[in-house]
Parts: C-alpha cells; structure tokens; sequence
C-alpha cells in the first residue's frame, strides 16, 4: 500500500515540476494539484516592471495558495492522496529575491498568521538543474509573461531554492539534479524514481540515477 499521502514536487521556475507531478499522479493514481500561476494578474506586469509590481504579485500569490492549501486540508487529504507542484513555504524564497526591506517585514508577518494552518507533506521532492537548463527550458516552453525573464532573475531564484533546501528539515526530503536524468523520455528512469520514492522513510536523501556509480 502507498503511504505517502501527500507528496510535493518543488523546484525553480523552468526545471519540470509540473510534467514529473502528472505523470506521478497517474503512477499513484492520486489527485493532482497545480498551482495557479497564470491567474495571478500582476505577473506579466512584474516580469517588464519587477521594483512597481512585485509587492502587489507576492502577496497575490501568497494569498492564492494559502486559499488552495487549505482547501486542500479541509477536503482532500483524508479520502485521495495527492501530488502537488508547490510547497507553500516556497513563497517565502521568492519574496526575499523580490521584495525591499520594508515590503519583505510587512510579508513576512502576513506570512508567519497563514503558515500554521497549512497541512505538511508526507514527502517533499526537490529538482534542481543549472540556470543555464533552466533558461533554456524557460524558452522553449515559449509562455508569453516568462518572456522578460532575466538570467540574473533566473539565478536568484535558483540560489534561493538551493539556500532554502541546505537546511530544510520539515518532512522526508529527497533530491534530484534533472540535469542527470529524463522523466519524460526514459521510462526507465521514471519507474526508478517510483521505487526511490517508495522507499523513502526519513531525512534527506540524494536521488542517485539509474546506472550511475
């Protein structure tokens, strides 16, 4: 029996979040929940105006996942696991990569009332690849608002994760670079994620791909 009940997949902007959680979810036949991110409609704005706008998109998307968090929590959680393309704590990477001093203070107080009501995963799945993949796949993927994404934006986010996840302790977490691997295109690949994640108990551990030493 599959006993994580509910599973997280994080990562950076670009790095294939959403397309590992589907094809989780119908391997664990579990409902899958993605995040809202085209509703948010200070988000294009941010992206050609981020020092104007990035107050109003944070606490936007603040408030959206806290909504669908707790929606979660009232719902879900005890009748269909689920897999999930966001942890909610990672608001908080990129509030402190967008917001000023000030703007950052008032969050983090909103942020600190919300955080405690939100429901823990089982499991937390973090991909990480070089901002140099990331870029590309950003482009490749050709979505309108990414277009005025900057290298430099690009890499904050990416050292932010990698600074948040060097000391995350709050559940099971297990780590992968994409670099190494092809979820989509191998299979194989894939069927030994599964059976790295069934497996996964405690603490943190390091995905080490099929084949590798």
């Amino acid at each position: 029996m599959f006993d994580k009940r509910y599973i997280v997949v994080e990562g950076p902007i670009g790095v294939g979040k959403t397309s590992l959680v589907q094809m989780l979810g119908e391997e664990f036949a579990s409902r899958v929940v993605l995040e809202k991110v085209t509703d948010n409609p200070f988000l294009p704005k941010f992206y050609t105006n981020p020092s104007g706008y990035a107050f109003q998109t944070q606490m936007f998307f603040l408030l959206s996942r806290y909504q669908q968090q707790r929606e979660l929590a009232q719902q879900e959680l005890f009748n269909q696991s689920i897999i999930c393309d966001y942890l909610f704590a990672k608001d908080r990477i990129f509030a402190a990569v967008n917001l000023d001093d000030d703007e950052l203070s008032l969050y983090q107080q909103i942020y600190s009332l919300l955080d405690r009501r939100i429901p823990r995963p089982d499991l937390v799945i973090y991909l990480q690849s070089p901002t140099e993949v990331l870029g590309q796949r950003i482009r490749m993927r050709g979505r309108s608002y990414e277009r005025e994404i900057s290298r430099d934006y690009i890499e904050a986010v990416n050292e932010g994760y990698n600074r948040f996840f060097f000391s995350y302790d709050e559940t099971p977490l297990l780590i992968i670079n994409t670099a190494e691997v092809d979820f989509v295109r191998r299979p194989e690949d894939f069927q030994d994620l599964v059976r790295e994640i069934r497996r996964m108990k405690r603490g943190v551990q390091f995905y080490v791909p099929l084949g590798s030493a």
